[in-house]
């Protein structure tokens, strides 16, 4: 049962991932590639270079989610930096290439010179990574090539097209953590770093700066929400898989087991919907039209 992923963008929601590979394998299903766009490009990397969904998860839970986005000297123009979240890739990508994968990955990004979609699967991985996650304006631009790179999510947020490019003849699972169009949207805050003193950090909080924060990033999620709309009814995924993360924000602090299992009970409502997309009708119709029908 051969299938291709393609896991889209959400911030911590991304944890919900984790659950999805978890049970996707207990079923019995063959990850034979991976996309992914922003946290789904950590995912997809990490997995592709053979970590278990029970690795990903342990790497993850060692990370200080307080120190996430401290900055250090190598971030540019930005409000959070990258230090805790280059450090935690670092451990397990450092020096490591596309071509260490053991299933074909790539990972989207966003060149904000000439607006087009890039997709990345040569070359140095945590270049890469740092890449798909650079949410514009929070995070600081990558520079690669000769592109300046933000997060997919910006054309892409789930990247359908892509996973169908690096296996056009298997059924495409897309896992989406955006909020469906009709959700009312919810506020954000500047995740501080614990470092500053609490009666600081309450004061930050209430501050103009805080308030722009919020409308950018709530702008950002309408626009996403309908980007990734409009992208899944036109490059139709064979299984799209909707985890119910929709309380959480992209910066929030999580249990991260607890997002994990919020991805397992999506797969397991779409079990009859995986087994028709693997058929053995499903895969003639797919060779005979591109895609099922």
């Amino acid at each position: 049962m051969d299938i291709t992923l393609a896991l889209g963008g959400g911030g911590a929601k991304g944890n919900a991932h984790i659950g999805v590979l978890r049970r996707l394998e207990k079923e019995g299903y063959k990850i034979r590639s991976v996309a992914g766009t922003s946290y789904g490009g950590i995912v997809a990397v990490l997995y592709a270079l053979g970590n278990s969904p029970a690795e990903i998860q342990k790497i993850f839970e060692e990370v200080d989610q307080n120190h996430l986005y401290g900055r250090d000297p190598e971030d540019g123009p930005s409000l959070l930096g990258f230090a805790g979240v280059r450090k935690m890739i670092g451990q397990v990508c450092d020096g490591k290439t596309f071509d260490d994968l053991k299933i074909p990955c790539a990972v989207t990004a966003v060149d904000i010179n000439s607006g087009a979609e890039i997709t990345l699967s040569k070359g140095g991985l945590s270049q890469a990574v740092l890449a798909t996650i650079a949410l514009p304006g929070i995070f600081p631009v990558q520079r690669l090539n000769d592109w300046e790179l933000v997060d997919g999510g910006v054309l892409n947020p789930v990247p359908v097209s892509v996973a169908r490019e690096l296996s056009p003849d298997l059924p495409v699972v897309a896992v989406m953590l955006n909020d469906p169009m009709d959700k009312p949207l919810h506020g954000y805050t500047i995740p501080v770093p614990s470092i500053i003193p609490r009666t600081i950090a309450q004061r930050l909080a209430r501050i103009s700066l805080a308030q722009s924060l919020d409308v950018f990033l709530r702008s950002v999620d309408v626009s996403s929400r309908a980007v990734a709309h409009f992208r899944l009814q036109l490059d139709k995924p064979d299984v799209l898989i909707r985890p119910a993360v929709h309380h959480l924000s992209l910066l929030d602090k999580v249990v991260i087991e607890d997002v994990a299992k919020l991805g397992e009970q999506a797969t397991e409502a779409v079990l009859p919907q995986l087994k028709r997309a693997v058929s053995w009708q499903s895969r003639l119709r797919r060779k005979m039209f591109g895609t099922t029908p």
